[in-house]
């Protein structure tokens, strides 16, 4: 069995957000070729991530390390997951 923890990716994002939908469809398959889990965050119900991300959404975060936001930066995302196989 592999020691090496499963890639988490959080992306902050709003419900009415055409580019966060956007953003996910893309993410979502990518996520599923290299085994990833997404945790979507919607920072109008959780306020504490507001300040941080409000403005900007959606943004792809690995770890504690943003990767991409308004458009899925492939290239970042993929190399950040690649590090997980």
């Amino acid at each position: 069995m592999s020691s090496k923890q499963r890639a988490h990716l959080t992306v902050y994002s709003r419900a009415w957000c055409h580019l966060c939908d956007e953003l996910l469809a893309a993410l979502r398959p990518m996520c599923e070729e290299l085994g990833a889990e997404i945790e979507v965050i919607d920072v109008d119900a959780h306020p504490e991530h507001d300040e941080a991300h409000g403005q900007r959404v959606p943004v792809v975060v690995g770890g504690e390390t943003e990767l991409c936001h308004y458009f899925l930066d492939a290239a970042a995302v993929r190399a950040y997951l690649l590090n997980f196989r």
